[in-house]
């Protein structure tokens, strides 16, 4: 049976932020981050406030994410169990989503306790009310939130694209294998910034 070739955009699309917080990208020898980060990670998330303009001015919906945890850490569950110290408590203003991003009080906005956007969250009924098809997803880490979303964004069925140059992982070989894993599911899965941009145009344009 032959494949069936895709489209970069199928039906809907829909660009989702991950996780492009305030705090803690830069480790200093007294203060080291309590999140492992690969070199030039904080270059990578600088072309997403480009592509948030682009989908805005094409109609495409954005979702902003953002992961936070009570300061009692009583929803951190496995999560402290493997290399990842605390992070991201309430109130600590590294957890706001970056101001970079232009987020707007009438964007649509999720706050998740877990790597995954699907999970314990609202994201399938917001999907389902903007009829959703594909979702582009951009942020952070690429092998831990991104990869954990794009794994059940294929299993509810959606296209799954990630913006390669605009995602970054815990390590170098973190993100590459995770990219590699993501394209192992949805052929063509990973595409480019400027791709993504032209695909956004075109379907403005429809």
């Amino acid at each position: 049976m032959s494949k069936i070739k895709r489209n970069l955009i199928e039906g809907q699309p829909v660009l989702i932020i991950i996780d492009i917080q305030g705090g803690e990208t830069n480790s200093t020898p007294d203060k080291p981050v309590s999140i492992p980060l690969m070199d030039g990670y904080d270059q990578r998330m600088e072309g997403v406030p480009a592509l948030i303009d682009k989908a805005r001015a094409c109609g495409i919906p954005i979702i902003f994410f953002q992961e936070a945890h009570r300061r009692d850490l009583i929803d951190f569950g496995r999560e402290l169990d493997g290399a990842e110290g605390v992070h991201l408590l309430e109130g600590d203003a590294g957890t706001e989503v970056s101001k970079a991003l232009g987020m707007r009080p009438d964007d649509y906005f999720i706050r998740k306790r877990r790597y995954s956007c699907f999970f314990g969250t609202e994201l399938e009924i917001l999907l389902k009310g903007l009829k959703a098809e594909t979702l582009i997803l951009v942020g952070g880490h690429t092998d831990v939130c991104v990869h954990y979303t794009f794994v059940d964004g294929h299993q509810h069925d959606y296209f799954c694209r990630v913006v390669e140059d605009c995602v970054a992982g815990s390590s170098l070989e973190s993100h590459n294998a995770a990219l590699k894993a993501m394209e192992y599911l949805q052929t063509g899965a990973c595409r480019s910034s400027q791709e993504i941009t032209t695909a956004f145009e075109n379907y403005k344009r429809k």
